[in-house]
């Protein structure tokens, strides 16, 4: 079930519980009231016993005097002297009632992809509790907030009115009808447009004889060089021999940003500050990776726009030049997008895919963004793979893709 509706239905049960909890009450007092009003004493009666015997006490008074509850006592344990001649009160509260007790997070949602695409998820199921749950029937005004909602999680145009028409022609067949039903279609639905372009093992990333040459693209500050350094975290935990080509040579700190990762993760990295042709370092890389026997080298390249043709000719030379050092390599051309930007991340894709024919996509900061749904913009237009998001700071937090655990995570889909 999804979680939005299930925590609607609670709360509208723990309303209900609540009015009825209310109710009882309202009524038992109003009973309460009726039956235990004492009588009123007649006032001249007792203006006259009062005149009669003024100084008179009733004998049992004495015994109206507050007394210490000895029931409350043998049940309660004596406690403990506080140091200054008093003793604190150890029994006044009871026993904590473990069903009011507020659920913890569990371990599997705690830090996972599940909390880091909450802002998406947000965008997409808030509020459709109310919707869902007020509707029996599915209707124009059910779909098109649907439709809305897609459209604002950067779906796209044409992604989300594919979607809808889908939903639409399973409403009018009568396989969907009820609202609940709808959106598990919507969720199957999204998860083959994913699985569809997805390979059906993870590239395996080893090479026969030589070193498995990938090659990281994309625009200035859209997470590329960081990007890079987490992948050879990864791979170098993995007990791969790893080198890194430093070949932006464009950007000052790029050289010095991808040493700093090389030294963390204790990779070896070819590229040195200052030096000014990204392709010969590349070519450099990929001698010294063969000479070496390394597993894996994972080429930076430049950021560039993708309506910059200057540069992007200069990426179409690297590539080709890397041909030359190794006649196989590359064997992945993968390009970084920055997910915040949305419907950007689609035309770059395009104009990347044009220049080189790319062979699948990093998604960086999907944690930060709203916009999380243009990787099925780009898979449903490019049909290209997405091998690995980033979904947090930390080197961990770049992992590999799961389509079903992302849509998952993005519709707040949970099982039971």
């Amino acid at each position: 079930m999804f979680g939005f509706l299930r925590r609607k239905k609670r709360k509208n049960e723990a309303a209900e519980v609540h009015d009825d909890t209310v109710q009882d009450l309202t009524a038992a007092n109003s009973a309460g009231t009726d039956t235990a009003t004492p009588t009123e004493p007649d006032e001249t009666a007792t203006k006259g016993d009062q005149t009669a015997q003024p100084a008179q006490q009733p004998p049992h008074e004495t015994a109206r005097l507050p007394e210490p509850a000895v029931a409350e006592e043998s049940a309660a344990t004596p406690a403990p002297d506080n140091g200054n001649g008093r003793q604190e009160s150890v029994a006044e509260s009871p026993p904590a009632d473990k069903s009011l007790a507020v659920a913890t997070p569990k371990p599997e949602q705690s830090g996972s992809l599940f909390s880091r695409l909450a802002k998406t998820r947000s965008g997409l199921t808030e509020g459709l509790g109310d919707l869902f749950l007020g509707k029996k029937q599915i209707d124009d005004d059910l779909i098109e907030e649907l439709e809305t909602r897609l459209i604002m999680a950067d779906v796209g145009q044409a992604t989300t009115a594919a979607l809808i028409h889908e939903l639409a022609d399973e409403v009018s067949r009568k396989h969907v009808n009820d609202p609940e039903h709808l959106f598990e279609t919507l969720y199957r639905l999204m998860v083959e447009r994913l699985e569809a372009v997805q390979p059906a093992e993870p590239p395996a990333r080893s090479q026969s004889g030589r070193p498995h040459v990938m090659v990281v693209c994309g625009i200035n500050g859209g997470g590329k060089t960081t990007s890079i350094g987490k992948l050879a975290h990864r791979f170098k935990a993995e007990g791969r021999d790893v080198t890194l080509a430093a070949a932006d040579t464009f950007r000052a700190a790029a050289v010095e940003q991808l040493i700093s990762w090389g030294a963390r993760n204790d990779v070896r990295v070819i590229g040195e500050p200052g030096r000014g042709d990204p392709a010969s370092v590349a070519f450099d890389a990929v001698s010294s990776a063969k000479a070496r026997n390394s597993d894996l080298l994972i080429v930076d390249t430049a950021g560039r726009l993708h309506t910059q043709s200057g540069l992007m000719d200069e990426f179409s030379k690297l590539i080709r030049v890397i041909s030359k050092a190794e006649s196989e390599a590359p064997d992945e051309v993968l390009l970084v997008i920055d997910a915040s930007i949305g419907q950007n991340a689609l035309v770059q894709a395009r104009q990347f895919n044009q220049a080189v024919k790319l062979s699948g996509l990093i998604v960086t900061k999907l944690d930060g963004t709203a916009k999380g749904g243009i990787v099925f913009a780009i898979a449903d237009e490019l049909g290209l793979p997405i091998h690995f998001i980033g979904v947090g700071e930390k080197a961990e937090d770049l992992r590999p893709f799961e389509p079903r655990a992302f849509v998952d995570a993005l519709l707040d889909r949970q099982p039971g």
